[in-house]
């Protein structure tokens, strides 16, 4: 489970490789990493509505030659699997990128027009989102160039791209990569490709029903690493592995790991690693399970990883992971100081607003850390988390833990890239201004920090119940996040913290965090929509509901106040401590939901305060944020890796060098990591 940056982008805004050993053909593509804060460029560019960062990977040069070979393997296993991410995004991704990118490369007429600037922004965007819907709102991406001019860069540069995939640029059909409407079937309607274009929800759903794991207490992933496809009119699953399905990827991936094993930092570690070979080798899901639990185990070491098909979000019924890999190194300092979370994790559930019977007797293993991220692919690249935690199986969360980890120098590099001062625009008041001011940051490490480490960790499952992909199907996402949103908001003004050593003032950084939680879900995020659209994506449907639930519940109290001011709409909290309370209500109500597998409260709650928009206040909100002109989104090029090797082929050092803009590394991944055939 990941948390996304918009959060903590609002709430800090509102303050203010090459393939080959040796090979340096990139070179006129990277300039080398400098590490002076002072002058690191973190902005590379922006365009249409998104803004591309770099990151630095601070103490590089403090780890020895084998730690950072280890890095630099699990970096290149990442990046081989880069292209399964554009083909679960969409049947005709692959297809359509290297149409846009041959006529990118050839392309010999007038680049100074309008239609070519439009053209290459729209190349942009596909990039940035791993296809041709858009990475946040799963719209597809509309072209600002005709049919016509697109007709010649296609005769100009003699690339070839016709029939389905050609049309589907320019015409409506599969139009939202994934749909979360109930009133619509919703695999047919989403053009995500984990399933055949055939395949019914209501078929897909009892396919798995009849599913059955061999140890009932430890349910398998079922449908997490296949395509969904109908043959010969019976459902069969294309396994994602090598010899199957995205084999020749994955085959690349398996060689990188199995470097990445011979140079493992201990002997969990390699076992770990030796595991995931494995399940990539064979697609066995009791071998997924087994890796996971090894994983869990393997806590020593300065470098971890992320990497397989893990979050189910872009799955409309939550079952197939999609294609991830994070490379970590430990961040020291930083960890040691909010190690705190998980030796206390046990208290903050012992002491959490749930009925007795939905707790924990026990919390397991957790494990906490800050990471420099040192390289990402697929669902984590060019748009990151900022928190991640895993596994996603809760029989392995109960019984051996979690880890949980905040990215430290990618939220570090959001700090310094600058943005716009929209805090006097939207919120109410001076005071409210100040607070964010003081203890805004803070306050969202913090929170990111509580949803990871304690709010995922929390709570149990009753006996007999399924995992919440069956239970809550469509509404499981949204649920988990927000459960683990009101945990995290729930303690963010509790003494406790303070008594941690986590803030010097609890109730300023509560009251900080509240507001902007509350702004956020009730105003700011509305940004990200188009006029006339409702919420979809997970994470701003448990923003939206967890803050119209609270507003509502607590309107006759007068808790929270909504203000007409000069024709602008504010939200200010009058009562912070009862706001509180009623968080911990709908914690409870959310972690009973989610216990006792309620389905109809889930919809009830996420379909009554989670999707619909006040139209006349979102136009309000459009056209006071048109003034501000920074993109809404930002993502990330990666740090290049550059083995630098002796006479005997041996890796001698590693250097890092940064790439100059976004299309160069864009097109150096598919030059060095096209390892899946484009399809007709």
């Amino acid at each position: 489970m990941k948390i996304n940056y918009f959060l903590t982008l609002i709430l800090a805004s509102l303050i203010m490789f090459s393939c080959k050993d040796g090979n340096d053909d990139n070179r006129d593509l990277a300039e080398t990493q400098t590490t002076n804060d002072s002058i690191f460029e973190y902005k590379v560019e922006e365009f249409a509505d998104i803004k591309i960062l770099r990151y630095q990977i601070p103490g590089w040069e403090n780890l020895s030659l084998k730690e950072q070979k280890l890095v630099y393997y699990l970096v290149q296993a990442g990046l081989a699997g880069r292209d399964i991410m554009w083909d679960q995004n969409y049947r005709h991704n692959l297809k359509i990128r290297a149409a846009l990118e041959n006529i990118y490369n050839n392309y010999a007429g007038d680049k100074n027009s309008e239609d070519w600037k439009a053209f290459e922004t729209y190349l942009k965007r596909v990039w940035f989102s791993n296809g041709i819907h858009h990475h946040y709102s799963n719209d597809k991406i509309k072209p600002e160039f005709s049919k016509e001019f697109f007709d010649s860069l296609l005769a100009e540069t003699e690339t070839n791209l016709t029939g389905e995939a050609y049309d589907v640029i320019f015409n409506d059909k599969d139009s939202k990569k994934v749909n979360l409407d109930g009133t619509q079937d919703l695999l047919l309607s989403s053009a995500v490709n984990f399933y055949g274009p055939d395949v019914t929800e209501a078929e897909a759903e009892a396919f798995y029903k009849n599913k059955k794991s061999p140890d009932p207490l430890k349910p398998l992933s079922y449908g997490l690493n296949s395509q969904l496809v109908k043959e010969n009119g019976k459902l069969v699953e294309k396994v994602w592995k090598s010899g199957g399905m995205y084999g020749a990827a994955i085959d690349e991936i398996v060689k990188w790991l199995e470097l990445a094993k011979g140079v493992a930092e201990n002997e969990k570690q390699g076992k770990a690693l030796g595991l995931l070979i494995d399940y990539y080798k064979s697609g066995d899901l009791k071998t997924w399970d087994d890796y996971n639990v090894a994983w869990v185990e393997a806590t020593e070491g300065n470098i971890d990883y992320i990497n397989s098909f893990i979050e189910v979000y872009n799955d409309p019924i939550g079952y197939r992971g999609s294609y991830e890999n994070i490379v970590q190194i430990k961040d020291f300092e930083m960890s040691k100081k909010m190690s705190v979370l998980e030796q206390n994790v046990q208290w903050f559930e012992d002491n959490a607003p749930l009925m007795k019977e939905h707790k924990k007797d026990s919390v397991k293993g957790v494990t906490y850390k800050t990471v420099i991220v040192a390289g990402e692919a697929g669902d984590a690249s060019p748009s990151t988390p900022i928190g991640v935690n895993l596994p996603n199986a809760n029989w392995i969360r109960a019984a051996h833990g979690s880890k949980s980890v905040s990215l430290g120098n990618i939220i570090e590099a959001y700090n310094n890239a600058g943005s716009t001062n929209v805090l006097e625009e939207f919120a109410h008041d001076e005071e409210e201004i100040e607070l964010q001011k003081q203890y805004g940051q803070d306050g969202s490490k913090l929170h990111t920090a509580l949803h990871e480490v304690v709010g995922h960790a929390s709570g149990r499952i009753n006996p007999g119940v399924g995992e919440t992909k069956e239970t809550l199907k469509s509404y499981a996402s949204t649920m988990e996040e927000g459960r683990a949103d009101l945990v995290a908001l729930y303690y963010l003004m509790d003494p406790k913290i303070q008594e941690l050593g986590l803030t010097d003032d609890w109730e300023k950084m509560g009251k900080a965090t509240y507001d902007g939680y509350i702004r956020n879900g009730l105003i700011t995020q509305l940004v990200r929509l188009n006029l006339g659209d409702n919420v979809e994506e997970s994470h701003m449907r448990n923003r939206q509901w967890v803050s119209a639930w609270v507003f509502e519940k607590g309107k006759e109290e007068g808790v929270i106040e909504k203000v007409s001011r000069d024709g602008k709409t504010y939200y200010d909290i009058k009562n912070y401590p009862r706001l509180r309370e009623l968080f911990g209500e709908l914690l409870m109500e959310t972690q009973r939901i989610k216990s006792e597998g309620d389905f109809e409260a889930a919809k009830n709650l996420v379909e009554n305060y989670g999707v619909k928009v006040d139209q006349a206040v979102h136009k309000e909100v459009l056209d006071r944020n048109s003034k501000f002109k920074s993109p809404p989104y930002s993502g990330f090029v990666n740090p290049v890796l550059v083995p630098e090797t002796g006479d005997d082929g041996e890796i001698k050092a590693i250097r890092i060098e940064q790439p100059k803009d976004f299309a160069s590394q864009m097109l150096q991944y598919a030059k060095d990591f096209n390892f899946l055939p484009v399809k007709g």
